[in-house]
């Protein structure tokens, strides 16, 4: 399996609105050690460890210190990307490739994701890697298990993609589940570094000269901010996953949650044994005996500076808190 021209590439922004005040700016969601002793970084880093010889991290000039401590204690070397300012997947994935050879398979993964059921996983890189081989763009949909309304949706038959959807409301969701053939986006791509790069030229040459030209300029990996600024910020899917005519998707079965909210944090701690009370009530971030008088399904989320409590159906309205925090530029987003 293992390759010389198979590189990982970690994808790092995102700052974690939904798990405020756990994700902070200084400390985004992908670095929180809440794992059993692990951030999801981490986990990242050793779950690919073995499908890949190289492994490259596009980072942004605020968390690239939090990267390199985690290659550091997992002693991974690692080529560096530091993005001045964030310019959406397009870019990064961009510049990805052309730190690569064009024949070079990368995979590219977010940092900040849940997998379970390696077997089933390694799998779905196998098989990703061969079509890659092929000259195909791959991308990873996920079997879902439930009308899930916090992700995108591929619409496939086979390996073919028909169509991306974006999240869908619940009633949509549903219908989605009962037909049978849409799948989770997991964001999640292999592909070769060339194939991707003639892609993006073609459906999005803005992107691609703007990226080349910041690549080009780059000192160490550290990426200018004034020509930064020039690259539109569109995402990866937008740019070529929508429009190419040489997208696969794998169809896998790996268990995956993109934690992008307490109540899938609180799914997956309870699977995990972290305590939870007999009304289903859970303690984030403190070993403190706390107790829940009259309440059910409540998240109580500690932190040095901020506490959360919150119902667990209510997560999703966490990203409101954090613009209002925005909003009076709060030291508690810091």
């Amino acid at each position: 399996m293992m390759s010389e021209s198979i590189t990982h590439v970690i994808l790092t922004g995102g700052v974690g609105s939904r798990l405020w005040p756990l994700s902070r700016k200084s400390q985004p969601k992908q670095y929180l050690e809440i794992f059993e002793g692990k951030s999801l970084f981490e986990m990242t880093v050793d779950r690919n460890r073995h499908l890949a010889s190289k492994v490259m991290v596009v980072g942004n000039i605020d968390n690239h210190h939090l990267s390199n401590k985690v290659m550091g204690k997992t002693q991974t070397s690692y080529i560096n990307i530091v993005e001045a300012t964030p310019r959406n997947t397009a870019a990064a994935i961009a510049f990805a490739a052309f730190a690569s050879d064009p024949d070079d398979i990368l995979i590219i993964t977010p940092s900040d994701h849940i997998i379970d059921k390696m077997e089933n996983y390694n799998l779905a890189i196998s098989e990703a890697i061969i079509k890659a081989e092929d000259g195909f763009i791959v991308t990873f949909g996920i079997i879902p298990t439930k009308p899930e309304t916090g992700y995108g949706y591929i619409e496939s038959k086979g390996d073919k993609v028909i169509s991306f959807r974006e999240k869908p409301n619940e009633t949509t969701a549903k219908e989605f589940i009962s037909k049978g053939n849409f799948l989770w986006n997991s964001g999640m791509f292999c592909f070769k570094a060339g194939v991707l790069l003639e892609e993006l030229k073609q459906y999005q040459p803005d992107v691609y000269e703007k990226s080349k030209a910041v690549w080009e300029a780059n000192k160490e990996g550290f990426l200018n901010l004034d020509l930064s600024l020039e690259i539109p910020s569109i995402s990866i899917d937008y740019a070529v996953m929508e429009r190419s005519k040489k997208i696969k998707v794998v169809p896998a079965a790996f268990s995956w949650s993109d934690l992008g909210s307490f109540e899938s944090v609180y799914d997956y701690l309870v699977s995990k044994n972290h305590p939870i009370d007999k009304n289903g009530n859970m303690v984030i971030g403190s070993g403190k005996h706390t107790t829940f008088l009259g309440l059910k399904n409540t998240i109580f989320v500690y932190t040095d500076t901020a506490n959360l409590i919150l119902q667990k159906e209510n997560s999703q309205d966490v990203k409101d808190i954090y613009s209002e925090l925005e909003k009076i530029n709060s030291d508690l987003l810091n």
